[in-house]
């Protein structure tokens, strides 16, 4: 993994790991629904930028050796982008 992306993604994840607490407390404490609705979008746009930072990696380390290495290792690389994105090939 590119060091920096994975200081990046870890960092996200511990944000992430603390919105999960205060979303679960705030269910426990039975807060406003629309607040909890309001914490858990912020998890799921978090999410959505770690998936980011993870794709990114993907794309410029093992992507980019499966393109240059051709063939089997090509349209492996396609479906894997392909089911990353819920466009599996059938």
């Amino acid at each position: 993994m590119i060091e920096d992306i994975k200081k990046r993604a870890l960092h996200r994840t511990s944000i992430l790991e603390g919105q999960m607490r205060g979303l679960a407390k705030m269910i426990e404490n039975e807060d406003y629904c629309m607040d909890i609705i309001g914490q858990s979008r912020a998890i799921e746009k978090a999410l959505e930028s770690l998936n980011r930072l993870l794709l990114e990696n993907h794309l410029r380390t093992h992507v980019t050796h499966m393109f240059e290495q051709g063939g089997n290792d090509r349209e492996q690389a396609v479906d894997e982008l392909l089911k990353a994105f819920a466009f599996d090939k059938k």
